[in-house]
Parts: C-alpha cells; structure tokens; sequence
C-alpha cells in the first residue's frame, strides 16, 4: 500500500502523518508513506482542499481537517475492505 500525504507540510499535514503512523501500527499495517507538497501535483489529484489523502494514487480524503487517529483507521480498514 502507498499512501501520500497532499499538502503543503501545515500543522494539520504533520499532525496527519503523526496520526497516520499510529494507525498503520494499530492496524499492523505496512505502507510506503510519502507527502507531496508541489501544488502542481495536488492539483493534478484533484484536490483543492489541503490536507488530502490519496492510497495506491486515488484520493481517499480531502477534507481540510486533521484526521484522528481513530478516523484514520476507520478509512484504512474501508480501503482494505474495497480491495
């Protein structure tokens, strides 16, 4: 799984990653974790509310909020479960 954080590195990305890598561990998860900051590249997702989430390159989250760490599972384990 490859997931990429989409933003530009704002308290709400960071808190994001640190989230996210609770979750993975919770969820005995292994993901290549990336964050792309290029607007260009965000854009090109489709997204224009920072911060996003895209898994194996389709954007799962695009909200503008901070994801719990809770909430981060919940996506995760709806992502597994559509695989």
């Amino acid at each position: 799984m490859e997931i990429k954080i989409l933003g530009t590195g704002c308290p709400k990305c960071r808190t994001i990653e640190e989230n996210l890598e609770i979750a993975l561990k919770e969820l005995n998860i292994k993901a290549e974790v990336t964050s792309e900051g290029k607007l260009a590249e965000i854009v090109r997702y489709g997204v224009m509310i920072t911060p996003a989430l895209a898994i194996d390159d389709k954007v799962v989250y695009a909200g503008g909020k901070a994801l719990s760490v809770e909430e981060l599972k919940d996506l995760l384990a709806a992502v597994q479960a559509d695989q």
